[in-house]
């Protein structure tokens, strides 16, 4: 697992304060609904396995990309990546492009996972 620094952390959970967390099953009931799966991942984590159906746009890129896969910003997204805070800034970011309907899965993809194996 990644070592993440302070001021990391710090950003990240302001970034989880400003937007909505989800478990993975809320998470699951949503996506069974349509919601689109937003993956914030890099290329190659995401290709070493990702929920189906999933965009996958870089945390890195997002804000360039995200109008071309997403132009309408009512679109009810679930944003992830492997551990829930690069996933709680791209939710963070989305809303602050003008994106209503964005939650991010709490601990990503990592969590998602594990509540499969359950």
């Amino acid at each position: 697992m990644a070592t993440h620094s302070d001021e990391f952390l710090r950003l990240t959970e302001a970034a989880k304060q400003r937007t909505t967390q989800i478990s993975p099953s809320e998470a699951k009931a949503r996506i069974a609904e349509g919601h689109l799966v937003l993956d914030v991942r890099d290329k190659e984590e995401f290709e070493q396995g990702h929920i189906d159906n999933a965009v996958n746009i870089s945390r890195g890129t997002l804000e360039m990309r995200i109008h071309e896969a997403v132009p309408d910003k009512d679109t009810p997204i679930v944003c992830h990546c492997a551990g829930g805070n690069r996933g709680a800034l791209a939710a963070d970011t989305l809303q602050q492009l003008g994106y209503t309907q964005v939650v991010n899965i709490e601990g990503g993809l990592k969590a998602y996972k594990d509540e499969e194996t359950r």
